[in-house]
């Protein structure tokens, strides 16, 4: 709207009272009291005030009428007229009226009229609305502002962050309270007289109740509670109550009952430092699962850095018994570790010292007969020689392992140990290598490797007291990558041969750290294909392998490696089962393919020269912003030495999906092929939009045995938007006419 031009004397004389429409008052006198709490030096600023016209009254009255604004201090104010009475020291505004305040989040209030002071902090709306942080709506007959704006007094007020439509249809929910007193300053609400309503329908009633408000990111208080329901347990409710410890500490208290006579306090403790932080948690249960039981878990999670780059690290996982973690759903863990780790990471330097004990949860695993308590300690040094050139790794390695069991013979279990079998062994590996050019694209490298060990063993009579042992290696390794480029694609393809000599007989000592073996493209051309030094590769042998890839112009990627290991002789090294057992290894071949529109294609199998397949792993994963998919397939040949006396066989589905409208949804399930059933399976459905957020999942876990049995777990949780800097999505109610 056009602004009216005023005659220069009528606008002098104005300019003089407009000055004094300021948010600071003038120079206090010795009598007169002291500044509100909101004032500062940056606030002796006069406002700026613009509106359609500006009569200026015999009785020093400022009356400001049509589209009238006022700037003040990032504060705006609009209304339809004003007027200043400078004897009273007070405004009287008449709507609308709406009065922002500065900042990202500043809050709104609107009313009808109000009467306030001179800096806009302190007064009287009728009629009013206010919008906190953009997200809380208040909607009260009367709304009073004191202590320099700090306090606000909503009377008659409904409160809630639903988008509420002209029409009178009731929110999703509100609260109505006779009266809600809003502390800037400790960002509070107190609700008075307070009723919750969920679609106009009363549901709960508290005569007074403290909730953070919208601006809050961290505040003691009741959080969110959630409904569980199980067949074990039955159906239940936890109420978390939050409370802040000082600035850099926490604690979470969540009781838990349910129906099956189960009472459940868990505790949960975090604490940062200036070095680490630090995180405890646990519970205590007792129920009908194990009648008269006192159970429960502790566990502990602690990280902090230390002089000289190091970092420690420190576990602890206590339970009171085998099925406790997944009767609460706490962990699907079956073998907990205890214990602390040390280490220190530099770009030629590793340092790695690592003690603790594990306790097993499986059914099938006595930890009487497992090496409970264990250390091992690692060095790595880097070295650039430049008489020879190359690169020269020192890796120095130790490591104990102690069974609580004395015995020298192997008892029931399937693992052909004996029950009481303790060792302790160090090692020490230096390794040469260097890179050479032949020309014409070919690249060599040689390595030369000198590995010995010391294993003292202990009540096992099938291996002597202490073994000493010392073992070469000696490598050749050539590989001619060839390349073609055009204005589509570019394609490299790169053949691989590696040959490795070694003495065909090497003392053998316990290989507890090697029982796990894998042969991938990543380890196709390692020295040894065992994880660790216990067990090494012997004999004469050659690693063979070719890689092609392509990186197309359009976005989308394609690789694979085929590669095979042939020996001079079959020193019975590998089991049947991992691929890497005979004269000649199973065929390995990898894929990956990435397409442009997120779709991921990994796939590994290991295959004889019939055909026949050892090992599958197979995994699809595609994703794009409203949904993501995944399945994975693994099938494994039998192997006694990884405890596996079957073939095993499973497939993986999950995936998720946004409506847009804020619905979506999630499922996750596991198939066992070998045994015919399902495994497991999860779904999850959730709804949010600009108020409340609602979570529903419902799983199933079909594994059963002597201590854990097939069990359901329905889950709720609900959050309303507005309190406590939770904020609601992008899906708003839409209002219609």
């Amino acid at each position: 709207m056009i602004r009216r031009a005023r005659p220069f004397g009528f606008l002098a004389r104005s300019a003089a009272l407009i000055a004094a429409l300021s948010v600071v008052a003038p120079q206090q006198t010795p009598a007169q009291t002291a500044k509100p709490l909101n004032q500062s030096a940056t606030s002796n600023r006069a406002a700026t005030l613009l509106a359609d016209s500006i009569l200026l009254t015999a009785s020093d009255q400022l009356i400001a009428q049509g589209s009238v604004e006022i700037y003040h201090n990032g504060t705006r104010v609009t209304a339809q007229s004003i007027i200043y009475d400078d004897a009273q020291d007070k405004i009287t505004l008449k709507g609308p009226i709406a009065i922002r305040e500065p900042g990202q989040i500043g809050d709104v209030l609107l009313a009808d009229q109000a009467e306030m002071n001179r800096d806009l902090t302190n007064g009287i709306l009728l009629g009013a609305r206010a919008v906190m942080a953009r997200e809380l709506q208040l909607s009260a007959a009367r709304i009073e502002r004191r202590d320099g704006g700090r306090i606000t007094e909503f009377s008659g007020v409904i409160a809630s962050s639903c988008t509420i439509c002209a029409t009178g249809e009731s929110p999703l929910w509100e609260i109505r309270a006779g009266k809600i007193t809003h502390d800037a300053q400790a960002q509070q609400l107190l609700f008075e007289n307070a009723q919750f309503r969920a679609l106009g329908v009363p549901l709960l009633w508290a005569p007074k109740m403290r909730l953070p408000d919208p601006t809050v990111t961290r505040m003691s208080g009741l959080l969110a509670p959630t409904l569980r329901s199980t067949s074990n347990l039955g159906a239940g409710i936890k109420l978390p109550y939050f409370l802040t410890l000082g600035p850099s500490a926490d604690l979470l208290i969540t009781p838990y009952v349910s129906t099956e006579q189960t009472g459940t306090l868990n505790l949960r403790y975090r604490r940062a430092f200036n070095s680490g932080d630090l995180e405890i948690a646990g519970a205590f249960s007792r129920d009908n699962i194990r009648e008269g039981d006192d159970r429960g878990y502790l566990f502990a999670d602690g990280t902090f850095d230390l002089p000289r780059d190091f970092t420690l690290d420190f576990d602890l996982r206590l339970v009171s018994d085998d099925a406790y973690l997944d009767n609460y759903g706490i962990s699907s863990e079956d073998r907990l570790w205890s214990g602390v780790t040390l280490e220190r990471v530099k770009p030629d330097q590793l340092v790695w010292l690592r003690a603790g004990n594990t306790h097993s949860l499986r059914e099938d695993e006595s930890n009487s007969t497992q090496p409970a308590l264990a250390a091992s300690a690692e060095w790595v040094q880097v070295y650039r020689p430049q008489t020879v050139g190359g690169e020269l790794v020192l890796d120095w390695e130790s490591y104990a392992l102690r069974r609580p069991s004395t015995a020298t013979t192997d008892g029931s279990d399937a693992d052909d140990i004996p029950d009481g079998r303790d060792l302790i062994s160090a090692a020490m590996t230096a390794t040469w290598s260097r890179n050479w050019s032949l020309g014409s694209g070919v690249l060599a490298r040689t390595t030369g490797q000198l590995t010995s060990d010391i294993t003292d063993v202990y009540q096992d009579p099938a291996y002597p007291d202490q073994i000493l042992r010392a073992q070469p290696q000696i490598a050749a390794e050539i590989r001619w990558p060839w390349m073609k480029t055009t204005g589509q694609a570019a394609q490299v393809i790169e053949p691989i041969a590696q040959v490795i000599w070694s003495p065909k007989y090497l003392e053998q000592v316990p290989g507890v750290r090697s029982q796990l073996v894998e042969f991938d493209e990543g380890n196709l051309f390692a020295l040894s294909h065992y994880p660790s030094s216990d067990r090494r590769e012997r004999g004469l042998r050659a690693n063979l392998g070719v890689s092609w890839t392509r990186h197309d112009a359009s976005g989308w990627s394609l690789g694979t490696t085929v590669g095979k290991i042939i020996r001079e002789d079959d020193l019975n090294l590998f089991e049947p089962g991992t691929g890497l057992d005979g004269k000649r290894s199973d065929w390995l071949w990898s894929t990956n393919l990435r397409l442009q529109n997120g779709l991921t294609l990994s796939n590994r199998t290991l295959f004889d020269d019939a055909f026949s397949i050892s090992r599958e792993e197979l995994f699809l994963h595609h994703s794009t912003n409203r949904y993501s998919m995944s399945i994975g397939y693994v099938w494994l040949d039998s192997n006694d030495a990884e405890l596996r006396p079957y073939d095993a066989s499973e497939i993986t589905l999950g995936g998720s999906y946004d409506w847009n409208n804020g619905w979506s949804g999630s499922f996750g399930s596991r198939y066992d092929f070998t045994a015919e059933r399902m495994a497991d399976a999860a779904i999850g459905v959730s709804y949010q939009n600009e108020c409340v957020t609602v979570d529903v999942s419902l799983s199933r876990s079909f594994t059963s045995s002597s201590s854990v049995s097939p069990d359901t777990d329905l889950g709720v949780s609900l959050q309303l938007a507005g309190f406590g800097g939770s904020s609601g999505s992008a899906a708003r109610k839409v209002c219609t006419q």
